[in-house]
């Protein structure tokens, strides 16, 4: 199958060619044929999956033969780096259809954001809480709205959304089209979708599942030992992009300095950083500057790197659908990844629920070069392990505070094509 057998009007067809795309991925295979025809959709998929091109073909032909300048579609995404990152492709999807488009959200001045909005933009990808804040001020009309996207759902409920989300739909015009894509389905992503969607089609595509092109090793070692294994681990490994996961901000940034020290191109993605310095770190492990990105849950949510050849768990992720999501990070576009994970004897509760949700035993690696009894020094503080984040409701999903083809490589730590890198702040763009 081609993307010519879903009509798409010639100027999409010919941007979709120049972005490179040549055969719908399975989601696209299934979603473009009924978001087309006007359904609601309820996608539940993982990143990696190729979800934004299937919401984004359907939003960009409708809008294509309709009124200008005024706001007419609205994509609401967890987090600015997957904002970013929707906006980019609908921007190179939609680059001769002379639609506009603009990204919403905090942590840069509002002024710019509402002056794009008055020269009337068609297409808004925004986080939820800057949208409020321009939806209260009466800067951002939803009147007129024809097509509504929430990316990410579940990502949104952990990270409190949810109540911003229904105050957003509270002001949509009630005939319209809506979309909504998760990689998993809670209870109150159920509810939501009951109480959003109209007689949907629901499309279902590799849930909860680790990319089958995934390598997955468990490495035992002391929680004190967890740092030095890592930079043993990089010092024996012939890797390209690698992506470390960590549970806390503190953690990620002084162990990417560490990294740093010892001469690697490493960098931070974590809550603490200024939006320039967030925008630099993710464009800059896009484009190869850094091999190394340390970062934790939340902050890494959007990142779409299609070279990460290796996924490390630092600490072991708090569920089985957070390890899938990290996980999905590599092993993506037709490449293969590796997944380590470093467990120490109090995760192991954790990796059973991982293991129990992937339907098989993964692999122990122990390493005959590694020193595993080297004693814990007095005062380490960095290789304690974190805190878990509190559970709503004392079950369930983390709770977090509110935020804004080919094969592996051969290579030592340095691979990856450059990405044009993105100007920090909500950005604007004709796609003419």
């Amino acid at each position: 199958m081609t993307f010519d057998c879903f009509k798409l009007r010639p100027s999409i067809l010919e941007a979709i060619t120049a972005v490179g795309y040549t055969t719908p991925t399975p989601i696209q295979e299934q979603a473009l044929p009924l978001a087309l025809a006007g359904h609601d959709i309820l996608g539940l998929a993982q990143t990696g999956t190729g979800k934004t091109a299937a919401f984004a073909l359907p939003l960009l032909e409708r809008l294509a033969s309709g009124p200008r300048g005024h706001l007419r579609a609205l994509v609401v995404a967890p987090t600015r780096e997957l904002a970013e990152q929707i906006y980019d492709e609908i921007v190179s999807l939609g680059s001769k259809t002379g639609l506009r488009a603009m990204t919403i959200y905090g942590g840069v001045g509002k002024n710019p954001q509402i002056n794009r909005l008055k020269r009337g933009a068609e297409i808004v990808v925004a986080c939820p809480g800057r949208l409020l804040d321009l939806m209260n001020d009466r800067h951002a009309d939803l009147s007129k709205l024809e097509i509504l996207v929430l990316d990410e759902a579940d990502r949104m409920f952990d990270m409190g959304f949810l109540p911003d989300i229904r105050r957003i739909l509270s002001q949509v015009p009630s005939k319209r089209q809506t979309m909504l894509f998760s990689a998993t389905m809670p209870t109150d992503i159920r509810k939501l979708a009951d109480d959003t969607l109209t007689n949907p089609k629901v499309i279902k595509i590799g849930l909860s599942m680790p990319a089958e092109t995934v390598s997955h090793a468990l490495y035992p070692v002391p929680t004190h030992l967890k740092t030095n294994l890592l930079k043993h681990v990089l010092g024996i490994t012939r890797t390209g992009s690698v992506l470390v996961f960590t549970r806390t901000k503190h953690r990620a940034k002084r162990l990417a300095q560490q990294l740093e020290q010892m001469g690697y191109k490493a960098t931070s993605l974590q809550g603490n950083l200024s939006q320039n310095r967030r925008q630099e770190a993710l464009s800059g492990f896009k484009a190869g500057r850094y091999d190394i990105m340390v970062a934790t849950d939340i902050a890494a949510r959007g990142i779409d790197v299609s070279s990460v050849t290796h996924v490390i768990n630092l600490d072991v992720p708090d569920t089985a659908d957070a390890y899938t999501h990290r996980i999905g990070r590599t092993g993506r576009a037709a490449r293969t990844g590796d997944a380590l994970t470093f467990v120490s004897p109090e995760d192991a509760s954790d990796v059973r629920d991982i293991e129990r949700a992937m339907g098989e035993k993964i692999n122990r690696v122990v390493l005959d070069d590694f020193d595993y009894n080297t004693p814990k020094p007095a005062g380490d503080i960095l290789n304690q392990r974190p805190p878990r984040q509190p559970r709503p409701g004392g079950a369930g999903r983390p709770q977090s505070n509110r935020g804004g083809g080919g094969n592996r490589s051969n290579t030592s730590p340095g691979g990856g094509g450059a990405r044009r890198s993105q100007p920090a702040g909500g950005r604007s763009r004709s796609t003419r």
